[in-house]
């Protein structure tokens, strides 16, 4: 059984970063999949499947390392 989850990512700016997003995100255990809806400048949705949660902390190590990326708090 799979897990899906949606994340709100800040600082995605092109369909690079969204590739980049994705491979990293992608490289953690479990993963199955990374679908990234882009906004340009904006707060991006990225949902990603797995076959485990994924700590919070691993994700946004994830981002730091495709780039200047962080995840936006839940409240706003």
């Amino acid at each position: 059984m799979s897990t899906s989850t949606a994340y709100k990512v800040v600082g995605m700016t092109c369909e690079h970063c969204s590739k980049a997003v994705s491979t990293e995100l992608g490289l953690l255990p479990g993963v199955r999949s990374v679908q990234v809806h882009l906004v340009a400048d904006g707060v991006s949705a990225v949902t990603v499947v797995s076959d485990i949660s994924l700590e919070r902390t691993a994700v946004a190590d994830a981002l730091d390392e495709a780039g200047d990326y962080t995840l936006q708090d839940n409240d706003r």
